[in-house]
């Protein structure tokens, strides 16, 4: 754990569960969120194939990932480190043009 604090850039233990907390809420709801845009837009594992389903999954859930974790971030507490992190990660899939 101290390995990781001192790669983070973090303090205490406290801070680490609750980095640790934010990125599990933010990865299930991330992932329930897109599966209901797909409700939405008729897609579901019946009418598709299930590697076309899973590969449009992806798709909704990338964009949208680092997004609410610069907001679950916010709301804990932990913006520090999770904007950074955020911006790092929407730059590597090409969407950094927002950030100009």
């Amino acid at each position: 754990m101290k390995k990781l604090k001192d790669r983070w850039g973090i303090q205490s233990n406290w801070q680490l569960v609750v980095i640790f907390i934010v990125f599990a809420i933010n990865g299930s709801l991330s992932a329930k969120i897109s599966a209901y845009l797909m409700g939405i837009l008729g897609l579901s594992k019946d009418n598709l194939n299930i590697i076309i389903y899973y590969i449009v999954l992806l798709v909704l859930v990338l964009p949208l990932y680092p997004f609410m974790l610069m907001g679950f971030g916010y709301l804990f507490g932990q913006s520090k480190f999770f904007v950074p992190f955020s911006k790092k990660m929407i730059k590597s899939i090409g969407l950094g043009f927002i950030f100009k």
